[in-house]
């Protein structure tokens, strides 16, 4: 099974500053400051990504392609997977200390945070993929046609209902623009890694 989600299937938990529609794709720009975090190590808590969700049931998978476009301290794109304003996930590429890297957030209560470096990335397009089984959320992510590797593997109560879509933010600037070029939900991977 694919089902591409429209655009139009999704609400904001945040509403960008601009949304614009340029035939398939979604162009969005985030507003100066927007951020997902709670309290560790920095002792903030920020809850006001711009994350396009829509239900995600268990026993399926989201994937959202963007462009990496990142390139300012702490531009972040990739998708969004939340319970509440205290359960979340953000996976994604993220540009810190003048770097591209791949990594998520997980977030029950307090946040967490793993990384690793793609320069390579820049320019690329990117797809974030989660699939949902079990009690488990499996992450992976690929650029352009490259195969797709693990990010992050991390437990979720079958049970809880739980929305997914594209998300970015601009914690230190205005004018980050992200274009999103597809939205779809499939069958979850059958391997855990």
């Amino acid at each position: 099974m694919t089902q591409r989600v429209d655009w139009n299937e999704g609400r904001w938990t945040t509403p960008p500053v601009g949304v614009t529609a340029d035939g398939d794709d979604l162009v969005v720009t985030a507003a100066e400051g927007s951020d997902a975090w709670r309290v560790t190590s920095y002792g903030f808590v920020h809850d006001d990504e711009h994350a396009l969700l829509a239900p995600l049931p268990a026993g399926t998978a989201v994937e959202v392609e963007f462009d990496v476009t990142m390139s300012e301290q702490f531009d972040q794109a990739g998708l969004f997977l939340r319970v509440s304003s205290e359960c979340w996930t953000k996976a994604g590429i993220e540009y810190v200390d003048g770097v591209l890297n791949l990594g998520a957030v997980v977030t029950d209560g307090r946040s967490d945070w793993s990384s690793g470096p793609v320069p390579e990335w820049a320019g690329r397009r990117a797809t974030v993929r989660a699939s949902r089984s079990g009690d488990a959320v499996t992450v992976r992510a690929r650029v352009d046609d490259e195969p797709f590797r693990m990010v992050r593997l991390f437990p979720l109560d079958p049970q809880l209902a739980l929305a997914a879509g594209p998300y970015l933010c601009a914690p230190t600037r205005a004018g980050l623009t992200v274009r999103f070029r597809r939205w779809e939900l499939t069958d979850p991977d059958s391997s855990l890694h």
